[in-house]
């Protein structure tokens, strides 16, 4: 069931693309892979063990990667694809 001047179905296919956007995001950000390294990539401070045999591959320290997360681009909300219900508000 479509709403004003949209088709049948274009709802769905909106939610059915935040989802594919979401999951592809995911994806992208997967776990580290090969041999871990014994001191961070960035600021050289030794890589506990216990965090190098739980994450294999892994390359940065706690600190590093937390600060790497607290800078990542905010990502657009639920509705980012221009509906008219997005432009209303």
């Amino acid at each position: 069931m479509a709403g004003g001047w949209s088709r049948d179905g274009a709802v769905g296919e909106q939610i059915e693309a935040s989802i594919n956007d979401e999951l592809a995001r995911l994806k992208a950000r997967r776990a580290p892979v090969g041999e871990s390294l014994t001191h961070c990539a960035e600021c050289e401070e030794p890589i506990p063990e216990a965090r190098r045999r739980a994450l294999p591959g892994v390359k940065l320290c706690i600190d590093c990667v937390t600060e790497r997360d607290r800078r990542a681009a905010p990502r657009g909300g639920i509705n980012r694809r221009g509906s008219k219900d997005s432009q209303l508000k």
